[in-house]
């Protein structure tokens, strides 16, 4: 796929920019991923293994009073230590990881690729508003699917410590967090594609 933009010369202040962005982005990226794998083989090695849980408001006791008396809390979140985590529950963990660790592959990808693009000189063209289209639709999975395989390990938890007579069932993505991401997976998409577009029709002018 062909640019359609001409380049154009970047500052060096801009250059230092984005190569520090992507230094970072990139960072951050392999960070995530090697502890996606470190907790990939956690849930695949057998024994016990940590799932985190979301609670709606459960009672416990806390040793927060005066000389660390107990005082009667709301659990919120809280990491359950599982010994036999069922089979559906250990395969949730691994495929909540395999999501993390290939989000976060894809959007650093684009990133580098649209990042030397800019580094050439290119802002607005086809390809880059098809990588920004493809790290919007990868971040949108990740904020969709995370969570979900998220809940199905922690629902196996609790019935295999609480031999199903406790359910707690919690959604832990609001419909809001679904609304703002596609707002800014459309937008940015919308403001690349409209660039690129401008930028074609400016060079048809000249």
């Amino acid at each position: 796929m062909s640019s359609s933009a001409t380049p154009g010369a970047l500052s060096g202040a801009d250059r230092v920019g984005v190569v520090v962005l992507v230094g970072a982005g990139v960072i951050l990226a392999a960070i995530t991923v090697i502890g996606a794998v470190i907790r990939l083989s956690e849930a695949l090695g057998g024994g016990a293994i940590e799932v985190m849980a979301e609670f709606a408001g459960t009672p416990a006791q806390a040793p927060i009073g005066v000389d660390g008396a107990p005082v009667t809390v709301g659990l919120d979140t809280e990491v359950l230590s599982v010994p036999d985590l069922p089979s559906a529950s250990i395969a949730a963990l691994a495929a909540q990881q395999l999501v993390l660790m290939t989000v976060v592959i894809v959007v650093a990808a684009m990133l580098v690729l649209l990042s030397l693009g800019i580094l050439r000189g290119v802002v607005f063209s086809k390809r880059h508003t098809v990588y920004v289209g493809t790290a919007s639709v990868a971040g949108f999975l990740g904020i969709s699917l995370y969570p979900f395989f998220g809940n199905m390990a922690a629902n196996g938890a609790f019935a295999a410590l609480s031999d199903d007579t406790f359910e707690n069932v919690i959604l832990t993505v609001q419909p809001l967090t679904f609304i703002v991401a596609a707002f800014v997976a459309a937008l940015a998409t919308t403001v690349f594609s409209v660039g690129a577009r401008l930028q074609r029709e400016t060079e048809g002018l000249v």
